[in-house]
């Protein structure tokens, strides 16, 4: 296992795809991320083949449900290894917990999401949520971190916040990072590499710049040189 920082995000319609990409990356620079269009294609088989390539992977299947079939599943991951897994922190505190323990002895690192980087204040007022994005993050973050959770998903924004109140070792992955030569796409709550890591963030998780690049290889390495250089 490496220290790499980033985490490619394997946004693909079929496994075909996946492994083509990842045949032209280099497993010492980055790890890749198995969302659930990937995940419902292709299974566990998709995450195996990644990882014997040399790949850590997070499966990123954000479990919410009740706390004893979100601890099974986390189990089920467990044991196939991935390095990073992640549930809903608004699942609540027992089924975070419930989680915790049915990991615990294992590789994995497991994280809570708190509030999705698509969202803004606008959107959690319209699901009945009147405090604002740091507020709620804050919130989700403490119980995630005394319900046993490794860190949380967050936005790189909320980073330094989340430094403050539950610490440098609390890991902070955070998507919705675009390099400065980057567009933002259907992110709302987006911050740079470099700025990312300065404000705390432990791992950024970085797609379609890195993905859809003629050069994907290159890209990863360009984004590499952009967090080095500042």
């Amino acid at each position: 296992m490496h220290d790499s920082k980033i985490i490619v995000a394997l946004d693909f319609a079929s496994s075909g795809e996946a492994l083509s990409f990842a045949r032209r990356m280099n497993p010492q620079q980055c790890r890749l991320k198995v969302g659930k269009e990937l995940f419902t294609l292709a299974g566990p088989d998709v995450v195996r083949q990644l990882q014997s390539l040399g790949f850590d992977i997070f499966l990123d299947l954000k479990f919410h449900d009740i706390p004893a079939t979100v601890a099974r599943a986390c189990a089920v991951a467990a044991d196939i290894g991935v390095w990073m897994l992640n549930v809903h922190a608004l699942g609540g505190e027992k089924m975070m917990r419930e989680a915790a323990n049915a990991v615990a002895g294992s590789k994995t690192q497991l994280i809570a999401v708190t509030v999705l980087t698509s969202m803004d204040a606008q959107d959690l007022a319209q699901v009945g949520i009147a405090q604002s994005v740091d507020e709620q993050v804050s919130r989700l973050a403490t119980l995630a971190k005394q319900s046993g959770m490794h860190g949380v998903v967050c936005s790189a924004r909320e980073a330094s916040l989340l430094r403050e109140t539950c610490g440098d070792d609390f890991l902070k992955v955070t998507p919705g990072i675009r390099p400065a030569w980057a567009g933002s796409d259907d992110q709302k709550r987006i911050v740079t590499p470099a700025q990312a890591l300065k404000d705390g963030a432990s791992h950024l998780v970085i797609g379609r710049p890195i993905t859809r690049a003629d050069n994907p290889q290159q890209a990863l390495e360009k984004v590499l040189l952009e967090i080095n250089e500042c």
